[in-house]
């Protein structure tokens, strides 16, 4: 079961996008140095598709992606969220994990983050950062969008 504690409309989580930011819990990932530690106890209230819909129509055109902030615990219950507002909004998922899981479908997604927090590579934002930001391409592979995650660059359309 996914978990959410709270949410947030944010502006560098995914470039380019108004994002609103939905934290789960339950994180098994247990990443040295995690900014939102909290989020690897279980705690919070169920997400169901309800809520996910109840959130889109409460902010509307105001946000243009939603983010599932973790869900390690259950991809394929963020995967299942995801379909259930995909294409109606843009969607992406924040996960610690090294790599994808098997069959995972991407099809849901626009942007998926992966890589655990290792404090002597530095955040997402960072250069020499080991975490990877990727765009979800129409063939369904991974574009390589971390430089894009620093300030002062843009998507070409």
């Amino acid at each position: 079961m996914l978990k959410y504690v709270n949410f947030d409309i944010v502006f560098r989580e995914v470039p380019d996008e108004v994002t609103l930011a939905v934290n789960l819990s339950c994180c098994p990932c247990r990443c040295e140095g995690c900014h939102s530690p909290q989020l690897q106890t279980d705690t919070g209230e169920e997400l169901t598709t309800e809520i996910v819909n109840g959130l889109l129509d409460r902010y509307g055109k105001t946000i243009t992606c939603l983010c599932f902030m973790g869900g390690d615990n259950a991809p394929l219950e963020v995967a299942a969220l995801a379909e259930a507002v995909h294409p109606r909004i843009k969607t992406a998922w924040y996960s610690g994990r090294e790599h994808l899981p098997k069959d995972f479908p991407l099809q849901h997604f626009n942007y998926v983050k992966l890589g655990p927090y290792r404090p002597q590579y530095g955040p997402l934002d960072h250069p020499t950062t080991n975490q990877r930001m990727y765009r979800v391409t129409a063939s369904r592979t991974l574009e390589d969008i971390t430089p894009r995650m620093r300030f002062g660059t843009r998507f070409a359309d």
